[in-house]
């Protein structure tokens, strides 16, 4: 069943992006920041926790999510470090995926070949 939530929650969200493709002017890139900002806000207001109960990785993954993750780590390090948090919470929780993704898109340019289309 856990398997069976993830695929909904995280198919719903992009079906959203999918409708917001199709439907708008907006471009990909502004959509994509948008579910960022959407994660970001939902999460600063505690609604994003219950979709990801509910969904886990499903809601977790997508942008939105990633969002949410620095909402809670400027919390944390808010509580934590006081004033100082605001800006370094999101970073310092986030900064493991985005090595991740650095490390792994410098790996993937070095082992292809990038040509013009």
């Amino acid at each position: 069943m856990q398997y069976l939530f993830a695929f909904l929650t995280g198919g719903l969200i992009c079906v959203v992006g999918q409708v917001l493709i199709d439907k708008t002017s907006l471009t990909p890139a502004r959509i994509l920041t948008g579910f960022v900002i959407a994660g970001l806000i939902l999460g600063a207001l505690g609604l994003y926790e219950p979709l990801v109960r509910f969904g886990q990785e499903g809601a977790s993954i997508p942008l939105s999510g990633f969002g949410s993750l620095m909402a809670q780590g400027v919390r944390d390090a808010l509580r934590r470090d006081g004033a100082l948090g605001i800006l370094t919470g999101g970073v310092t929780i986030a900064a493991a995926g985005v090595a991740a993704a650095i490390f792994f898109s410098v790996c993937a340019a070095l082992v292809t070949k990038s040509r013009e289309k």
